[in-house]
């Protein structure tokens, strides 16, 4: 049965549009884009989403662990044999905390692109593909928008730059923000019609890798 982690923030956990940020929420099973894709190609999926996760950064509030770097080794090293990674980080990169760049989020990917593609992993996992997935801009509005302070016009940025980057490291590419829609309520997250797009879209990439 072939094997796919998807590795990434709060949108991959399956958090719910946030209305109170003093309770937590998850879907379930049969929601998340990740468990939708699974049952949808009879596959395994390892589920590797961590709400506040980035893809570079040490948050001062949230903690140190929410940097993907040291994460995705973790992950690659707890999880196998691989055949497809699907990467989808950026939207945590753009707070207002982090005071980031779109080409510093960019920097951040291509870091995880480097842990994913060294020999080392590859030769652990017997070689596994890739697909990175642009995450949906972010629109500041909800109890979260002050987190978030500037962060529609970077997270805009970002999908030409995924892109490009994507073609030179020879993995597939997909734009979130081309198939779904973060939630009016906060502004970051999926509601659960947007999850099954999103798993829609991703089956369809992933039918032409496995």
């Amino acid at each position: 049965m072939p094997v796919v982690m998807c590795f990434g923030d709060s949108n991959t956990h399956g958090t719910p549009p946030i209305v109170d940020v003093a309770l937590y929420g998850r879907f379930g099973p049969g929601v998340r884009w990740p468990s939708r894709v699974g049952q949808a190609l009879g596959c395994e999926v390892i589920e590797e989403g961590l709400p506040g996760r980035t893809a570079m950064f040490d948050d001062p509030i949230m903690g140190a662990h929410m940097n993907g770097q040291a994460g995705l080794k973790i992950a690659l090293e707890s999880h196998g044999p691989l055949d497809v990674l699907v990467l989808m980080l950026g939207t945590n990169d753009v707070k207002t905390r982090f005071t980031s760049t779109p080409q510093a989020v960019l920097g951040g990917i291509a870091s995880l692109l480097d842990i994913a593609q060294h020999r080392v992993m590859q030769d652990r996992h017997g070689g596994f593909r890739i697909l990175l997935i642009c995450p949906t801009p972010v629109v500041e509005v909800g109890p979260i928008k002050d987190e978030f302070w500037g962060g529609a016009a970077r997270s805009q940025a970002l999908p030409p730059l995924y892109q490009a980057l994507a073609q030179a490291r020879g993995i597939e590419y997909l734009d979130a923000g081309e198939v779904i829609a973060v939630s009016p309520l906060d502004g970051v997250h999926f509601d659960e019609a947007e999850h099954a797009k999103l798993a829609d879209a991703v089956t369809a990439k992933l039918r032409g890798m496995l």
